[in-house]
């Protein structure tokens, strides 16, 4: 699953994991960033005033969110005017948990951010000792643990059960149960599969390689009394090594590998009674190598619902089963594509009433909202004008209406809106053109809004649903007063090579901008599906390092072409088959728009992407090597047939079906029409993009005469993270001003 490197990971872990790095960084008034700031000063030294991990009290008007310490949970309500109080803090959760579990100590560093709401006055937390993790559902009135379940520090993907009784986990490729024995009055770890075969992988959300939206491996029946779980067989699967340089001998970490046209995983459903000991196996039938997506259980706890879709990923079947057999029950509807359906959602089920849910889908052309019943009847389209779903909240309390964040203004903008299922009619709720972050309270007569765009750093209200009436809680000052002046920015629009597509293009100009200079541009790509790089936000939707490069004398340039995300099916689906092509001519349309300005030199035009869009770079470097004069590529695809099967076949089919455009598009084939500078950069330990890549390049090169850079980072896997970025950052700066900056 290709992951591209964009700057939108929770503010929270990344002001934890990057503070030491940031310590003893003086804020000088008016200086031009530092390559530190320009790596992690965004979420550390320049993240602008928010709310920390903000959720609404269920059933109560009140927001609960950290303080800016994150030692303690505060509150607003709205019978207290909103005003700010502290609810509980971290020495009282401390305290409270020495109490419940007297052989542990508790020693918080924060009060946990990954807080959840169970009732009006229970929370859900994870909670570490200095022996044990524990789940705890903690009442924040008596201030006590009402019950807890201790496991293993080493235990992956916990799962609560509903009823808050039991606690499902991995170890290595196992699942456990840990709960309370009603009998013997003690804790109790249920070891629920025991295959030996470390191909045999249980439970995990790493399943299909995480394509499909699947971000979870294990689900408890809304009862409590099931467990429904991924068992994948990969044994089949050729082994791929991942060389290991820390020892003295080095060593091959062998990983799994599907690659596109070979042999893939096998995946099955199961049920566990955990309670009872009984397995009981969905029959999803044949062929074997089929995906399972959208995994839902029915609010009774009676069926399983899945999504089957095919190896092609073409024709999507979605199914009914019976939790008591493992029965097919019946195909609800079917989807099917000229290219590929893609499902990335579970269901939603309609609160009280067992028989409707929410299904997402673009199959009309953008991804939207449909309700159907659980016989698979069409009830309402819920779909409005080009409006793109980006994330379902939840329901007014009757149950008639949903809320939900959708795109406006071409794909830069995010929007709250309500629509009613019964009629499909629909309203906006937010207005100001940006980016809108809102929650909603579990009434639905209340919304927490977080707001920014370009000029804007964030300002959060809470809006009155029902008069629109909003109430302001904080306005971020700008973070880079005093501290720097950033270059200027502007959002830009350029007709796509189909010429009539309009798309969106960010341009930061150099500091100290004069018009009657020539600047060198560096032009950062993505380019692929499920990316969008520019946006009507703080900063427009990119990092500190454009503007790093931009106070160095570049102008920076970047354009979301056709392929890449939030504009419906239609501006993705032209990727299909042919990975690149129209990616590129778009792109040499941003290029085209670059040359109209007087102030760019047309002569001094670099590119740097990762990932895919080290894909891109390297693409654009070689079938147009004329006008790229220096290009850095990290991590790149160079040959879609070394890609695994999940992503590659979607878009490419496979090579047996596709033999022509894995042809075209790979780049090993072009190496030796490289005539500029092109740096290669490869975590050696990558399971995504597999170093093969970029050495079949390098060695395409060497057979075509042609020279090229490569640099390698030994221990990173896709991404270059921690300190080890900020060395990244400086060697592709370097880069470009070696070989492009007068």
């Amino acid at each position: 699953m290709l992951k591209f490197v964009q700057q939108t990971t929770n503010i929270l872990m990344r002001k934890l994991v990057c503070a030491f790095l940031l310590a003893g960084v003086a804020a000088t008034a008016q200086q031009n960033l530092t390559i530190q700031q320009a790596t992690y000063g965004t979420y550390q030294e320049f993240a602008p005033k928010s709310l920390v991990s903000p959720l609404w009290r269920k059933d109560i008007k009140a927001i609960t969110y950290l303080d800016d310490s994150y030692q303690k949970l505060m509150q607003r309500t709205e019978a207290g005017n909103w005003t700010e109080s502290v609810l509980v803090t971290k020495e009282e959760l401390a305290a409270a948990m020495e109490k419940q579990f007297e052989n542990d100590t508790f020693a918080l560093q924060i009060f946990p951010y990954n807080y959840q709401w169970r009732d009006s006055s229970t929370l859900q937390l994870e909670v570490a000792g200095k022996k044990q993790v524990y789940i705890v559902l903690f009442d924040v009135t008596a201030k006590k643990v009402k019950n807890g379940i201790d496991f293993s520090p080493e235990a992956k993907n916990q799962v609560l059960s509903p009823d808050g009784e039991y606690v499902a986990w991995l170890k290595d490729n196992n699942i456990v149960i840990s709960g309370h024995d009603a009998v013997m009055q003690s804790k109790v770890d249920h070891i629920l599969t025991s295959d030996n075969d470390k191909g045999i992988v249980n439970g995990s959300d790493y399943t299909h390689r995480q394509e499909f939206g699947i971000n979870k491996g294990m689900w408890f029946s809304p009862d409590s009394k099931k467990l429904l779980y991924y068992r994948k067989d990969e044994t089949m699967v050729a082994n791929y090594p991942l060389t290991q340089w820390s020892t003295r001998i080095a060593e091959n970490n062998d990983i799994k590998y599907p690659m596109a046209g070979e042999k893939s995983e096998e995946v099955t459903l199961w049920i566990a009674e955990h309670t009872k000991n009984r397995y009981i196996p969905l029959k999803t039938g044949e062929p074997k190598e089929q995906y399972l997506t959208c995994v839902t259980w029915s609010p009774d706890s009676k069926y399983v619902y899945v999504g089957l879709l095919n190896r092609g990923q073409d024709h999507l079947k979605m199914n009914q089963y019976n939790a008591a057999t493992g029965d097919f029950v019946k195909t609800l509807f079917e989807e099917k594509a000229e290219t590929y359906v893609e499902p990335l959602h579970d269901l939603t089920f309609v609160p009280g009433n067992d028989n409707q849910f929410l299904y997402r889908s673009e199959k009309d052309g953008y991804e939207q909202l449909y309700l159907y019943d659980t016989n698979g009847k069409l009830l309402k389209k819920l779909g409005y004008n080009d409006v793109v779903v980006q994330q379902l909240l939840n329901f007014t309390a009757d149950g008639k209406s949903v809320f939900y964040i959708g795109t406006a203004n071409k794909g830069l903008d995010r929007q709250l809106y309500k629509v009613e299922l019964k009629s499909g009619k629909t309203t906006q709720l937010t207005t100001a053109s940006g980016t809108h972050t809102a929650i909603v309270s579990t009434d639905g007569t209340l919304a927490l809004d977080s707001f920014s765009n370009t000029t804007t750093p964030n300002d959060v209200s809470i809006i009155n649903l029902k008069n629109n009436k909003a109430t302001s809680l904080l306005k971020a000052e700008n973070p880079y007063t005093g501290k720097t002046v950033l270059p200027k920015m502007e959002l830009v629009t350029v007709t796509s090579a189909d010429g009539k597509t309009p798309l969106n293009g960010r341009l930061i100009y150099p500091a100290n901008f004069d018009a009657s200079k020539k600047y060198p541009v560096m032009v950062y790509v993505y380019g692929g599906p499920h990316a969008q790089l520019v946006t009507n936000d703080w900063l427009g939707g990119t990092g500190l390092f454009d503007y790093y490069m931009a106070q160095q004398g570049y102008v920076v340039f970047t354009l979301d072409n056709r392929g890449s995300d939030a504009r419906g099916r239609d501006f993705e689906h032209v990727v299909h088959r042919n990975l690149g092509v129209n990616e590129m001519a778009d792109q040499m349309k941003g290029v085209e728009f670059l040359k109209s300005k007087s102030f760019v030199d047309a002569d001094r035009i670099g590119v740097y992407g990762w990932s895919f869009g080290g894909f891109m770079a390297t693409s654009l470097m070689l079938d147009h090597a004329d006008v790229f004069k220096v290009g850095v590529a990290g991590g790149p695809v160079v040959d879609w047939k070394y890609y695994e099967v999940m992503y590659g076949e979607r878009y490419m089919d496979t090579p047996q079906e596709n033999p022509e455009g894995y042809k075209s598009t790979a780049t090993t084939a072009k190496a030796g029409k490289l005539k500029g500078h092109l740096l290669m950069i490869h975590g050696a330990q990558d399971p995504v993009v597999v170093q093969q890549h970029s050495m079949e390049f390098i060695q395409a090169c060497i057979a075509a005469g042609k020279q090229v850079d490569y640099f390698l980072y030994p221990t990173h896997e896709h991404n270059v993270r921690g300190k080890d970025r900020i060395h990244l950052n400086q060697k592709i700066a370097d880069y470009f001003n070696t070989y492009l900056k007068k």
